[in-house]
């Protein structure tokens, strides 16, 4: 794919505005707005033109046909080029990166659709593409991670496609599109709880913290900054990997060894078997003690294998009687040590520089594999905020050399604060909740945060979670707080009383649909929009006329 690409600049960039290529992008989309809102009889002027944004929350494959279903029917019914922005999280943005890396797919979605349905009904990667890819990623990054791994043998094959493709490739592509906003948070701000912005935004032409203002050249983000200069540069990421990064929130640790485990057993036949087999039974030895299943025969085996390294057990001071506890149990944390020394001193982890490494290198992969797993260490990257001074910034993240990104489905399973940044001044949200679990959830938790963070948010009244949810309901904003549509995929109107069924039907932790099951999916997201059409028009409508009001002084 080509594109223009705008000067590129690998010098951090601390301020609030928005980057030079978002407020060019945006300029041109007004005009689209504009001439949309005509052809639906809404007459505004240039300065009174909505800024609109679809949100796509996280549900795995759900909510990446959710969408689609969503994008199609808003086009059908000639609504979609009044959109601004389009921003996800999760499986939302595997439905993204599957339409941006078609320019200006908004012109010919119905194609473009088609092409996508097939391949998720009919395609396939096969195990020596994954694994040509999982060495690829391992090979050439610093920092290699369980995200490499939930990539490139978990999420291609759900998505049927390794796309190699980069995010800045699509600069300059999606003239005729919404701008494409994807989100994930920082693990740290998040479980450390500090004073610190865990929303992290990603677009094709920068990527940082949306409220603490701290953004780098997505071109740059994952090289090593010190000081706010690029020291050493790394890969750019690809969009597979920031599939993986933003769609983890599903990843299940059993369900990652378990295909770390098919995968080992196909590479029987190259040299360093011992090491492979040390590698097998460590799998199944894990997996048995998550399941609560007797695991002795695995740890039997494991000590067999072990009996002719004396030196290196030794060395790693491993005794597989502490493994059991009183009961005879095996200890889950006592294992999870075990494991990580055994794949260390088989990596050369625990040696020192210059040591020679005892396993091949295909199997080096699987044990840093093994240990990402245990570890769970999802995201690592250099850190670009390294040891610069940022006002508005927490220390523990400027002190960092590396951060570690995740879903952001785990603090919050919709964008929200990628687009409630004061300076993209939004009118209007369509937010489109593809969840498990509650459909209210995620508005309800963004109208309590935001009123910590005094960032303007409509009041949220959820109906009684004993009541089946409705396909429409309008959150009115107040003053400068924007308007939030919310609609849930599976509602009375569309599921007439078989919610749970269709729910049961479509659980977000899928790996796969078969075509009928996509069709009727796309079929069920479409009449949330088929079916209120007048009223998205009407608050449209609505907006506008506040800002008619807030021009002439009366707000």
């Amino acid at each position: 794919m080509t594109g223009i690409r705008s000067s590129e600049s690998c010098e951090v960039r601390i301020g609030h505005s928005l980057s030079e290529s978002e407020r060019q992008h945006l300029a041109r989309r007004r005009e689209t707005v504009l001439q949309c809102l005509k052809q639906l009889g809404i007459s505004c002027s240039e300065d009174e033109v909505p800024n609109i944004a679809v949100l796509g929350s996280g549900g795995g494959l759900r909510a990446m046909v959710g969408l689609l279903g969503s994008l199609s029917q808003l086009e059908e019914e000639g609504l979609l080029d009044c959109i601004m922005y389009l921003s996800g999280v999760s499986g939302s943005t595997w439905c993204m990166a599957s339409l941006y890396k078609e320019a200006d797919w908004s012109t010919k979605l119905v194609t473009v659709k088609d092409n996508i349905v097939r391949r998720l009904a009919d395609g396939s990667v096969s195990w020596i593409e994954m694994h040509t890819k999982l060495a690829k990623y391992f090979s050439e990054k610093d920092n290699f991670s369980l995200t490499d791994v939930w990539a490139a043998l978990t999420v291609s094959n759900m998505v049927k496609e390794i796309d190699e493709h980069k995010l800045t490739e699509q600069r300059g592509n999606y003239t005729n599109d919404p701008y494409p906003i994807y989100t994930v948070i920082d693990k740290w701000c998040k479980c450390d709880r500090v004073n610190a912005d865990p929303w992290f935004e990603i677009t094709p032409d920068e990527s940082g913290y949306s409220l603490s203002g701290a953004f780098v050249d997505s071109s740059c983000w994952g090289s090593l900054f010190e000081n706010g200069k690029k020291i050493k540069d790394q890969p750019e990421i690809d969009m597979l990997y920031l599939q993986g990064l933003c769609g983890s929130a599903i990843a299940d640790m059993e369900a990652i060894l378990k295909e770390i485990s098919k995968k080992l057993q196909c590479l029987k036949g190259i040299n360093g078997q011992k090491g492979l087999q040390v590698l097998l039974t460590l799998v199944k030895l894990n997996i048995s003690v998550l399941r609560e299943e007797d695991a002795k025969d695995h740890l039997k085996s494991l000590e067999d294998l072990l009996k002719d390294k004396c030196e290196e057990i030794e060395r790693m001071n491993l005794c597989l009687e502490k493994l059991l506890t009183p009961e005879g149990m095996i200890s889950k944390t006592e294992l999870k040590k075990h494991t990580m020394h055994v794949c260390s001193s088989l990596t050369g982890n625990d040696q020192p520089p210059g040591a020679h490494n005892s396993l091949p290198k295909d199997l080096c992969i699987f044990a840093k594999s093994i240990l990402n797993v245990l570890g769970w260490i999802w995201g690592t990257t250099y850190n670009y905020l390294y040891r610069m001074k940022v006002e508005g910034v927490d220390p523990s993240v400027l002190d960092s050399k590396t951060r570690d990104h995740e879903d952001a489905g785990l603090l919050l399973n919709s964008p929200y604060f990628s687009v409630l940044r004061k300076e993209r001044d939004i009118d209007l949200i369509i937010s489109l909740d593809f969840s498990a679990g509650n459909p209210f959830e995620t508005v309800v938790h963004a109208s309590k945060k935001c009123k910590e963070l005094q960032i303007p948010f409509p009041e949220v009244v959820a109906p009684a979670e004993d009541t089946e949810p409705q396909d429409f309901y309008v959150f009115r904003g107040y003053s400068k707080a924007p308007t939030v549509i919310h609609i849930p995929l599976f509602n009375a109107v569309n599921c007439k009383g078989e919610i749970e069924k269709w729910e049961k039907s479509y659980q977000t932790v899928q790996m796969s649909y078969s075509h009928e099951m996509i069709t009727d999916l796309l079929g069920k997201a479409g009449l949330n929009i088929k079916n209120n059409k007048e009223k998205l028009l009407k608050e449209i409508e609505n907006v506008i006329k506040k800002k008619k009001i807030s021009k002439l002084g009366k707000i």
